[in-house]
Parts: structure tokens; sequence; C-alpha cells
């Protein structure tokens, strides 16, 4: 199994995460000439997708979601709650999704999980394909012993360290936004992310991609400092942009 972000960030997000039999597309903020061209760069057509899964309905996850279901008559798979706060348009079929229940796309199970975040019903996942699982963990505020139990045992890990806090305080936000961003239900800033390093089974990881990463209020300097003394002795480590997203992090 094997995971890649397409690009992560505020200005639009998109993942892959493919096995043998299956490649499922988590969130698209993209218009679907850019998603094409941003999958067609690694080898990969949004012909080729099994489905898509929305974590939220922030725009940056779900801007480009029903356009490219509709084209290529994909199903998504989202909550109840998100569903009603971003009506789908005619001719799109969606999964209604139990924030606690695992379902199946061809030979991945995926397991969602309920997250603190400011939308109506939010949700990540874990990915499991035989013995080998993989996670995508974003948009959160706050580290939840749910949380903790649910990714601590992935053998590849997509992880949000969204802001560093004093880039955050000064930098130009309003301040509403910034005590949306910096609170319980916003983002994880870079010290929050390297305590989820700490409590979860890092011998166990093969790979892990850094995202979501603030261009107004982080640097990846400043992300590295916190995260990489957790991460030195993980083989594949990979920090994605907004423009680029990341390289293939692969689990065997």
């Amino acid at each position: 199994m094997r995971l890649i972000s397409l690009g992560s960030g505020s200005r639009g997000n998109a993942t892959l995460v493919e096995s043998g039999n299956a490649c499922v597309l988590v969130d698209n903020g993209f218009s679907i000439s850019e998603l094409t061209k941003r999958m067609v760069r690694q080898g990969r057509h949004p012909q080729q997708l099994s489905a898509i899964l929305v974590s939220h309905e922030h725009s940056d996850h779900i801007r480009g979601v029903f356009p490219l279901a509709r084209r290529y008559s994909l199903p998504v798979y989202l909550t109840a709650g998100t569903a009603k706060a971003k009506a789908a348009p005619t001719g799109v079929t969606l999964e209604l999704i139990n924030a606690h229940r695992s379902f199946a796309v061809e030979d991945i199970e995926v397991s969602p999980v309920a997250v603190p975040h400011d939308a109506r019903e939010p949700v990540q996942f874990v990915f499991r394909n035989q013995s080998k699982s993989m996670g995508v963990l974003t948009d959160l505020g706050s580290i939840t012993a749910h949380v903790i139990d649910s990714y601590r045992h992935c053998d590849g890990l997509l992880l949000e360290s969204n802001h560093d806090q004093n880039m955050l305080a000064e930098g130009p936000y309003p301040y509403p936004l910034k005590q949306r961003v910096g609170g319980d239900w916003g983002h994880l800033n870079n010290q929050q992310a390297a305590g989820m390093l700490a409590r979860i089974e890092l011998e166990q990881l093969q790979g892990i991609v850094i995202g979501h990463i603030s261009e107004q209020n982080n640097c990846l300097d400043t992300v590295k400092k916190c995260i990489e003394p957790l991460v030195e002795n993980i083989p594949q480590v990979h920090y994605a942009s907004q423009l680029d997203g990341t390289s293939w992090l692969t689990v065997d």
C-alpha cells in the first residue's frame, strides 16, 4: 500500500491512497484540470480512481470533489453532517458513512476517525490492506484519546503540523482567525504534532508525511526543528508542500 499528497495547505488538499486493487482520493480542493495535472505528474489519472473520501466541508478539502465525482461517475463517501453542510448536485452518488464504523473500498478497509475541528461532522481516516495500515490525520485542533488509539499502530502516516504558535500570534491574520486556527477546534501546531508522534508506536512507522504546513504561520525549518528529533530513525520522511505535494510513501 502507498500514499501520496498531491498538495497540502489552505489553498487545496488532495491525497491518494493506493493498494493492489484500489486507488482512493481523500479530499479534493482543486479544479478538475489542476487535480488531473497533479495526478498525471505521478503516473495516475482520475479515471483510475475507485472512490473519493471527504473529511469535512471546508472549501480547501471539498471544492473540487463533486465536479470530479460527476465527471468520472465516482462514489463520494462522507458523513451525514458533511453532506448536510455541503449539498451535492444532481448526478453525484453519495455513500453516507458512520464516523465510528469501518467500510470497504475494494480491498482497502477504511476506518473513519472523529476529530475535533470546526466543521459539521469531520473525520479523518485510517486505511488497512492485508496486515498494513496508513493514516491521514489533518484538520484537528487537539489530540484526543480516541485519535491516539486510532493512529497508534500505523505503518505509514500523513500528519498535520500546521502552524508555529509564535508566528501565528505575530502574523497577519485577524484576531478571530488566529483564535480559530490556534484553538482546540482548529489546527495542530508544531508542538502538538510532535506530541502526537511521541505517543504512538514510532518503531512501526515505515514512513511519515508532515502536511498542511501553513504558508503564512509556519516555515519548513521551524517544522523540521520540532519534528526531526522524533523521526530520525524512520526510513521515509516527507514534507508536503502546497505546490508540489510529495513523492510516494510506500509500506510493505
